[in-house]
């Protein structure tokens, strides 16, 4: 269990927050060895506390970078940088452990955060909600052309549902989807091709007949 950076008491596991002395812990980056904190504002503002975001610079091998408000560490990602901070800082599962992750969720999802929807960091619009992944727990706030804001504690809680093998369900899932999606067109194409099998009456060019009852009318004609 981590400790308090500043009484060193043991930390929730659903916030970075102290419950004894009240200092909010900030995530430990550089505990990947890929990551460093940097004094640089980023220029994008955070949408609780309206302060200007400060940089979290990686390392020259690193293809991005992350901002982060000092005040109440969220974190603002640009798009595609959520997965590929996962990628790069927890080791991908080979299985999936089922109640693991409803701990992880249970243990980490903060129940009594209320409902904002808050403004982009870059354009000033509000963001959508959106669930990161299935059964991740965190429903993240989205700007589709800048990026995404995790509140603080909501990216342990990625890092600890990917381990528990939950990138691996997310994965599985949407398999599942594409293929149920695939047989819906196909039963749809199959159904549209099936009602394309009708006749003319000759009277008629503009009349479609049933094809049984066109038959049934040949038939007639013949033994009638």
């Amino acid at each position: 269990m981590a400790s308090c950076c500043n009484c060193s008491a043991p930390l929730p596991s659903d916030t970075s927050r102290c419950s004894y002395c009240g200092t909010r812990n900030d995530m430990n980056f550089t505990a990947t060895n890929r990551f460093a904190v940097s004094r640089e504002e980023s220029g994008r503002q955070c949408p609780y506390c309206q302060i200007s975001l400060q940089t979290i610079r990686p390392t020259p091998d690193s293809a991005f970078v992350i901002e982060r408000c000092e005040i109440c560490f969220g974190l603002f990602f640009d798009p595609g940088e959520v997965q590929a901070f996962l990628e790069a800082s927890v080791a991908k599962a080979f299985a999936v452990n089922f109640k693991e992750i409803v701990n992880v969720n249970r243990e980490r999802a903060d129940k009594d955060r209320p409902v904002l929807y808050i403004k982009c960091p870059e354009c000033g619009k509000f963001m959508n909600r959106v669930n990161f992944g299935y059964r991740s727990g965190v429903v993240m706030d989205q700007c589709q052309q800048h990026g995404v804001w995790l509140d603080n504690g909501e990216l342990i809680h990625l890092m600890e549902w990917k381990k528990a093998g939950g990138q691996l369900l997310d994965e599985q899932k949407k398999t599942e989807r594409l293929k149920e999606e695939q047989r819906k067109a196909r039963a749809a194409a199959a159904k549209s091709a099936g009602a394309g099998f009708i006749s003319f009456d000759s009277r008629t060019e503009d009349a479609p007949v049933d094809l049984v009852q066109a038959a049934f009318s040949l038939l007639s004609k013949f033994f009638g």
